[in-house]
């Protein structure tokens, strides 16, 4: 076991790096499994990964010296890439990470695709995120989302989808119509959850910093200074887009997220994703990103049973016409 003595000799005060009760120098001592006592103006580190708790240490320093915030989640982060021998504050890996999770684990674009999508976000105030499942469309989409809230560059956040009936009866299901409603806005808390932590969601969204509602829930409604999602947009009808579409405020950015291979509405009513592909390509302020089955960063089987509908459905086109048949009797 070996002992490491440093001064940092930064001007950063030690209480914004050590975190309230020296929280940042426990996550250290757990993930390197060393004993650190902070003395005067020395910091004694014991333990047989003393010199990576050390570098972690000057580059949290480095970190708040800068005027960048210092929280659990970017600790995590500095932690994750010192075990890969990676500065944090030398790397171009921090300028491309999104946000964090609650967990400390970055969220960032993995693929040329992702990456273009997330360009697109940063430049126009509305953006169209199309392409097969697996693509981080949403996931991507909520992040850039909590990226901005932290920021203050929008004051809240507001995600929506249709509340389609996918082969079941909203009357059939039990509770209030907000439990009826809520299994289909799963996927949206399960993004909020796994980046805030479902404390921290919870209580955003009681102050109704984050709200998470049913696309209809848009209507007569104008939203300022708002991070404004539509996911799953594929299954809201032309109506709809152009509802929801109108509701942007000033100070506002939208994204919207679909699959045009997952259509859910009933047969005769058209899809106001596809629609809005046509009718705004063109126009300036927003972008239109196609991510495609390379984009894909689930497990690789998903990639595959996403090409093999995509061949059977060219060959066999009138199979979307039987599924849309099955819906109505259904």
């Amino acid at each position: 076991m070996g002992e490491l003595r440093i001064k940092p000799g930064i001007s950063a005060s030690p209480n914004e790096v050590f975190g309230t009760l020296d929280s940042n120098l426990k996550l250290i001592e757990s993930d390197c499994g060393v004993e650190i006592v902070y003395r005067g103006d020395e910091i004694i580190i014991n333990g047989d990964e003393a010199d990576r708790a050390a570098n972690v240490i000057n580059e949290m320093f480095t970190v708040v010296e800068s005027g960048q915030s210092l929280d659990e989640q970017k600790v995590n982060y500095i932690l994750s890439l010192s075990k890969d021998g990676i500065s944090y504050t030398q790397s171009s890996l921090a300028k491309d990470v999104i946000c964090f999770t609650h967990k400390g684990r970055p969220i960032k674009a993995k693929t040329l695709g992702q990456k273009e999508y997330v360009s697109a976000i940063k430049k126009n105030d509305i953006t169209f995120g199309i392409g097969p499942a697996g693509t981080g469309k949403t996931y991507i989409a909520v992040a850039m989302a909590i990226n901005s809230l932290k920021a203050k560059e929008v004051e809240k956040i507001i995600l929506a989808r249709p509340a389609v009936e996918a082969g079941e009866r909203l009357g059939f299901l039990p509770g209030d119509l907000q439990e009826k409603v809520d299994p289909y806005l799963r996927p949206l808390y399960d993004a909020l959850y796994d980046m805030l932590g479902r404390d921290a969601a919870l209580r955003l969204k009681e102050r109704e910093t984050i709200e998470v509602v049913p696309l209809a829930y848009m209507r007569g409604r104008t939203l300022d200074n708002s991070f404004i999602i539509l996911d799953e947009a594929q299954n809201a009808t032309k109506e709809q887009m152009k509802m929801f579409l109108t509701r942007m405020g000033f100070g506002s950015k939208v994204i919207v997220t679909g699959d045009i291979t997952q259509v859910d509405l009933p047969r005769g009513k058209r899809s106001g994703l596809i629609d809005a592909m046509h009718i705004l390509n063109g126009v300036e302020g927003i972008a239109f990103c196609r991510l495609t089955d390379s984009d894909v960063v689930r497990h690789p089987l998903v990639r595959r049973i996403v090409n093999a509908y995509d061949v059977y459905q060219r060959r066999h086109p009138e199979w979307a016409d039987e599924a849309h048949t099955e819906k109505e009797e259904d």
